[in-house]
């Protein structure tokens, strides 16, 4: 079991970045795969970046491509999110996610994570 705890959340206009982070504890945090997802006000949790467990793979949902880069450093039981060009309909709370099944990148969309953070707040004004 792995227990996440996400940071880096904030106020930002829009154009600004953000840097989220997300510290996971255990020993086996290296084997598993992980996520952000978000989950706007009033409207479903949606899928944001997936990155495998060796951090080769990565992948996005379409709405964030080119602006935003999810990235891990498995010394530091860490996982990142670089959010530039922020819009205001990234506003959004924003969790991070773990899994231990290695799957390949392309169908966490679909197949989810099995364990989740807290969340954190990003807010994009405009």
């Amino acid at each position: 079991q792995v227990q996440l705890v996400e940071s880096g959340g904030g106020l930002v206009q829009a154009g600004g970045s953000l840097r989220l982070s997300c510290a996971a504890s255990g020993r086996t945090f290296r084997s598993y795969d992980m996520g952000w997802l978000r989950q706007a006000p009033g409207k479903e949790r949606e899928f944001v970046a997936a990155i495998s467990w060796s951090g080769d793979s990565t992948y996005y949902v379409d709405s964030v491509k080119g602006r935003f880069t999810i990235s891990r450093d498995n010394a530091k039981n860490t996982v990142y999110l670089q959010m530039n060009s922020l819009k205001p309909e990234d506003t959004a709370v924003y969790y991070c996610a773990a899994d231990p099944r290695k799957l390949a990148v392309e169908v966490r969309p679909k197949m989810g994570y099995d364990y989740w953070g807290q969340g954190t707040q990003v807010t994009v004004s405009s």
